[in-house]
């Protein structure tokens, strides 16, 4: 991901980040000096002008000719955070809320829905979580673990050494490559493989099977570990 992708999931198009970067770069600048600079036809550098005003990413200068002015970067991107923290908020309040447990079986693609996916199953987690997989896999949850378990969230980790945590429990055994399996609160579970990039897939569940048998497995794993004295 480069610049102009970040600041696409700002909510600029590709014109616009592109523009944007000229006026971080270069200064305020007028429509004419932004196509210049950027290659981009004077009416869509406009056009693209316009909607940086009206997105918050930059503001008029009075004068003669119009300029326009890049707002800080910072200063976006906190403006679009605010804005949809309120809206996440409104939503929460106005949609209806579901109250059945999930019990069906969805696929979960790609690497960033995956990590998207795990992340938020680790921060909801009520009572426990269990996380088995490859080390390299889990190891950008690590800080997210170690706040969780000492903030007094059960945390119980299986994967290679010399992985370990300060709050919570590891326990050292090998994983298969891209493998990542997670039960939260014995209520949902997570399990597949990742590191394909889109070609990744996990399946995401609260059928109590699945649960039950994933959290059998684990329990069997650990009871085997403790036995053998590898970890």
């Amino acid at each position: 991901m480069d610049v102009n992708d970040a600041l696409m999931c700002f909510g600029l198009t590709r014109q616009e980040s592109t523009i944007y970067l000229a006026l971080l770069s270069e200064g305020p600048l007028t429509g004419y000096e932004a196509a210049k600079r950027t290659g981009i036809s004077r009416s869509n550098t406009y056009t693209a002008l316009a909607c940086l005003v009206d997105k918050g990413a930059a503001h008029l200068m009075e004068g003669t000719p119009v300029k326009y002015t890049p707002v800080r970067v910072e200063e976006f991107c906190d403006n679009k955070l605010k804005h949809l923290e309120q809206m996440k908020e409104l939503l929460q309040k106005e949609l209806p809320a579901r109250t059945e447990a999930m019990e069906g079986y969805i696929t979960v693609s790609g690497d960033v829905h995956i990590a998207d996916k795990i992340r938020h199953m680790l921060e909801t987690a009520i009572y426990r979580v269990y996380v088995s997989g490859e080390s390299r896999v889990i190891e950008p949850y690590r800080e997210l673990l170690e706040t969780r378990a000492l903030g007094g969230l059960k945390v119980v980790v299986i994967t290679e050494p010399p992985f370990e945590l300060t709050a919570g429990k590891v326990y050292h055994a090998q994983r298969k490559p891209g493998q990542v399996g997670i039960i939260v609160d014995s209520s949902t579970v997570l399990t597949g493989d990742v590191g394909k990039g889109d070609q990744s897939s996990c399946l995401y569940s609260g059928k109590k099977n699945l649960v039950d048998l994933f959290k059998e497995s684990l329990s069997n794993e650990i009871k085997i570990i403790e036995l053998t004295g590898k970890d």
